[in-house]
């Protein structure tokens, strides 16, 4: 496969943000497997905020730790907030899709697994940024006297 270190910045991301969409999504299918009730459900929640943020930073490589788990966060709250209108539990009703992305019920502990789900995120990908940043040895500028 190579070194890693050897790609541009936006590609060493994007590979490292497509392997988190794979491994989200078979830990996902694991935590259905193995687990049911609660646990499962909870673990899904937070497993869908996590995959939100990794498909993120996929589309959008420069995006900073921060601000995608943010804007992750921030669409899972937005789709378990409409789910009050009723709109995607008739969309859920017709539509499997539509039943694993938005759900069907408003349901106030899911914000907290979201939640829980975007700060996994950010620590992760916080960590795989010091990690994949390039390191250039010996190439600082020179300070002048008075720096």
């Amino acid at each position: 496969m190579g070194d890693l270190r050897g790609r541009p910045g936006g590609q060493r991301t994007r590979l490292a943000a497509a392997v988190a969409v794979v491994l989200t999504l078979a830990a996902g299918l694991g935590v259905r497997a193995a687990a049911s009730g609660e646990a499962a459900k909870y673990a899904g929640d937070a497993l869908y905020t996590v995959l939100l943020c990794a498909l993120l930073v996929l589309a959008a490589p420069r995006l900073r730790p921060a601000a995608a788990a943010g804007l992750a966060l921030a669409a899972s709250w937005a789709v378990e907030f409409s789910q009050l209108s009723g709109i995607p539990a008739d969309l859920s009703r017709h539509s499997t899709a539509a039943r694993l992305v938005l759900g069907s019920t408003f349901n106030p502990p899911d914000l907290f697994w979201y939640a829980t789900g975007a700060g996994a995120a950010y620590l992760v990908h916080a960590a795989a940024v010091r990690h994949l940043r390039p390191r250039c040895r010996g190439l600082r500028p020179e300070r002048g006297p008075g720096a």
